[in-house]
């Protein structure tokens, strides 16, 4: 199990383009808004080096990492959340993502129209997040609909339901953003219900004209994001798209000449793991493979992701650790040193663990 990206924006702004340089999938570009209509689907595995050692040291053939999906959709514009531009056919295409990469231009190219006129990034963020919060009222208010006659009847669960909605709807009409409160798991979960879309981690990734750049609309940038709080990336989609086009060595060379370290793609998920607060942890049993799950998840419910089989007839769990992988370079070691331990359905899952379920169906 991955998780879902959807990559949102202005017209124009460079979102199919960074779509291509992460995903390979050559969506079409064009200097007009609404080039793309129906989104873009892209999955890719994530880049993960401890996947292959521990393939190298087990022995393991073929090892399957897990996997992120970019769902690229097509420009916002001022009043998508009322239809205009086809706005709420697009926002309806991010409803269900984890988390939201919001392309911003910085890049100065003139052959590229703005749909505001000018590069004016807060500006920019701002249309966008307006549309989203209006776009959540919109469900909002039709939910209040439903609910709100029998929950003036005395049903207490409606009840309930309502005053989360009343909360959230204070929150959004004071123009806040909901990922950028505290909210409690009850709340939370009633925004993923709804898939209320400024409920969602957002990573902001301006797009600049060749990396080392730092010009004003950058640094507006940076100072935006430490003052909210949002993860901040920057890339040069179209320097990322040439490279994506290189064999792997020439491109990790052309990167070492830019003084890039990684990826377009590895900056992004970082970034999005540390925002989701979510580990890897991996599974041994035939295929080595990778699972992607929240920090804080039990074994139990860890194991739900491989097989609801596995969640519901879990016994135990048999575990051991990346790092002492790495120092006895064995699984016969690991035993030998008392390090394969075997924990409960409570136990909670560590980053990089390394597991082996048993289950009965």
């Amino acid at each position: 199990m991955g998780f879902t990206c959807g990559i949102i924006g202005l017209p124009n702004v460079g979102k199919s383009t960074l779509f291509n340089a992460l995903t390979g999938a050559h969506a079409p570009m064009e200097n007009y808004p609404f080039c793309t209509i129906e989104p873009n689907k892209g999955i890719v595995p994530v880049p993960d080096p401890q996947l292959y050692t521990i393939a190298n040291i087990l022995k393991k053939k073929d090892p399957i990492p897990t996997r992120i999906e970019f769902v690229d959709v097509a420009g916002l514009v001022k009043g998508a959340s009322k239809g205009e531009g086809l706005g709420n056919m697009f926002l309806s295409h991010i409803r269900n993502v984890d988390a939201i990469v919001h392309v911003i231009r910085c890049f100065t190219d003139k052959d590229v129209v703005h749909v505001e006129g000018d590069i004016q990034p807060l500006r920019d963020i701002e249309i966008i997040h307006m549309e989203l919060l209006l776009s959540d009222i919109e469900v909002l208010t039709r939910a209040k609909e439903k609910i709100e006659k029998k929950a003036r009847s005395g049903d207490k669960e409606n009840a309930q339901r309502l005053q989360i909605i009343d909360k959230l709807f204070t929150h959004i009409n004071d123009g806040v953003m909901l990922s950028r409160i505290p909210l409690t798991q009850e709340e939370l979960s009633l925004c993923n219900e709804y898939g209320l879309i400024s409920a969602k981690p957002m990573i902001i990734c301006a797009n600049v004209d060749e990396y080392g750049d730092s010009n004003h609309a950058f640094k507006s940038l940076q100072e935006y994001a430490m003052h909210h709080g949002l993860g901040l990336v920057a890339i040069s989609a179209k320097v990322e798209e040439e490279i994506a086009e290189l064999p792997l060595q020439e491109q990790q060379e052309y990167r070492k000449a830019l003084g890039v370290d990684r990826s377009a793609l590895e900056r992004l998920i970082v970034t999005a793991y540390s925002m989701l607060d979510l580990i890897t942890y991996y599974t041994i049993t035939t295929q080595l493979q990778a699972w992607t799950i929240k920090n804080g998840t039990t074994a139990q419910k860890a194991s739900g992701i491989i097989h609801s089989d596995f969640e519901k007839g879990f016994i135990r769990a048999e575990v051991f650790h990346y790092d002492d992988l790495m120092h006895y370079k064995s699984l016969h070691a690991i035993k030998e040193h008392g390090l394969l331990r075997s924990e409960g359905r409570d136990y909670i899952v560590k980053d990089r663990d390394i597991i082996h379920f048993l289950f009965s169906v």
